[in-house]
């Protein structure tokens, strides 16, 4: 997958082989906020302009824009797996917030 990072909010990269060109769309927010363009730098440029734009519309608009992720997640494992990353965490000297962050950290970059 090819991706764009900017402010803090990230976009997806897909060629449209039919229209020729590259085609983005954020990810991780609910509003939908798309752009496109015929080369790399013309869609770098395409897609800063796509981020502040939506963020000035918000601003405009008096609303919060949505924000890619809080940090706070809650997940539901089986019992088993819970016990053995605690366990895991423990054995690493860290506490299970910062162990289970370090592998998603290492997921998400593989």
């Amino acid at each position: 997958m090819n991706t764009m990072t900017y402010k803090g909010y990230s976009a997806r990269i897909e060629y449209d082989d039919k229209d020729s060109i590259f085609v983005g769309h954020l990810v991780g927010i609910n509003d939908i906020v798309g752009f496109h363009a015929e080369s790399v730098a013309e869609l770098q440029a395409a897609f800063r302009e796509s981020v502040d734009d939506y963020l000035d519309v918000c601003e405009k608009l008096g609303q919060p824009p949505n924000k890619p992720a809080s940090g706070k997640m809650v997940l539901r494992i089986p019992p088993e797996i819970h016990t053995a990353a605690m366990t895991a965490a423990k054995l690493a000297g860290q506490s299970l917030n910062k162990w289970a962050a370090d592998v998603f950290r290492k997921a998400v970059n593989n």
